[in-house]
């Protein structure tokens, strides 16, 4: 039997075979922006995307990101913007995105909500990383 160490050939071909299952799974990048405030929301990809909560934005909105895929390819993503009330979350903006994905540049552009009585702004864009589209 050989080892690898007797052949460094064979390390190489090992290593070359190894490389895509190094590569990372992809990042969805969402900085929202209310009252001067900012936050990063990072969401990987899931297969159900039901479960996922949305994320509080300054006690005003709500934002939710899914990407529905796996490590290796997205096949959707949906962002959600809802504005609190009394009663519950509503929803006031949903956007669908499908393949192909732009990687490393904005996928939803810079968005501006404006919702709620006094109609309050919030700020989100999105960008997709190391994505297989």
């Amino acid at each position: 039997m050989l080892s690898i160490h007797q052949k460094p050939w064979l390390a190489c071909l090992v290593t070359l075979f190894a490389i895509p299952a190094l590569k990372a799974a992809p990042l969805l990048l969402c900085e929202m922006t209310y009252g001067g405030s900012t936050q990063t929301l990072h969401t990987t990809p899931v297969a159900n995307p039901y479960p996922v909560k949305s994320v509080d934005v300054g006690g005003r909105f709500r934002f939710k990101a899914v990407m529905v895929g796996n490590a290796t390819q997205v096949d959707s993503i949906k962002v959600y913007a809802y504005v609190e009330t009394r009663r519950q979350a509503v929803l006031v903006q949903e956007a669908t995105y499908l393949p192909p994905f732009p990687i490393g540049t904005t996928l939803t552009g810079r968005q501006f909500i404006y919702a709620g009585p006094a109609e309050r702004e919030l700020q989100y864009q999105c960008s997709l990383k190391d994505a297989a589209t």
